[in-house]
């Protein structure tokens, strides 16, 4: 169960079918899902009209529709602010601006091998066609990432189909791999067990695994609960 808005839903079913993906959907069970349900649906009416047939209640009026460990100014703050971004349209994507990215990452990536070909394979052009690889690999990243977010494209088909041409063919990463995690990441960050950016250890990041039990104990104490127990939700039905 999880709450969006003060209505509370019963997604254990439907979160196998979700999306995106049930390990998403499931780290909030038992809490408030509201800004992230916000976040990660840009068709927030078509996404409802699936939401009714999981509605088993609501809230009672006397029940916080946020997480304890959470500042209500500051949650409001945030979801002021969202709402001025949205009217302002800082959200709109602009078109011609991502058509020249993609366009200037190939024109490096071809670049890079052109210098080689034309110059040969001596110190000076190995060294720039390898300047212009990587500059180009790293903002394919970036590009990627906006690309993964659907936040070029209305229709996130669009959005998942040249992704798919970025970071799968010309990156060689799959990005259904990358969209797993990285969802997660957004969806809990910097949350330990939740967020597999804090997962990636000890092989890659000696200090993260002690660094990141001591923050998740650190915070469990001063909450005295576990994250997933949904010790707030009450609910009429």
């Amino acid at each position: 169960w999880l709450v969006i808005d003060r209505k509370v839903y019963d997604v254990s079913k439907f979160s196998k079918r979700h999306p995106g993906g049930s390990r998403v959907i499931s780290h909030y069970a038992g809490q408030d899902a509201t800004d992230a349900f916000v976040a990660f649906h840009n068709d927030k009416a078509l996404v409802k009209k699936y939401l009714r047939s999981l509605l088993i209640g609501e809230l009672a009026p006397d029940q916080p529709s946020f997480e304890s460990n959470k500042k209500k100014s500051l949650l409001e703050d945030f979801r002021e602010l969202r709402c001025n971004i949205e009217k302002m349209g800082l959200l709109r994507p602009n078109y011609f601006f991502f058509f020249l990215i993609f366009l200037h990452l190939l024109v490096l990536e071809a670049a890079s091998w052109l210098v080689l070909w034309y110059f040969g394979t001596s110190l000076v052009p190995f060294v720039a066609g390898m300047a212009f690889f990587t500059t180009a690999q790293i903002q394919m990243g970036w590009f990627q990432h906006d690309l993964g977010h659907c936040s070029v494209f209305r229709k996130p088909r669009w959005n998942h189909l040249l992704q798919t041409v970025v970071i799968n063919m010309l990156k060689g990463l799959p990005a259904s791999w990358w969209n797993h995690l990285h969802n997660q990441h957004h969806a809990k960050p910097n949350c330990f067990r939740k967020d597999p950016d804090l997962n990636m250890h000890p092989l890659l990041f000696s200090l993260g695994k002690t660094l990141s039990v001591e923050v998740w104990k650190s915070r469990l104490h001063d909450r005295k609960i576990e994250c997933d127990i949904p010790t707030y939700i009450k609910y009429n039905i």
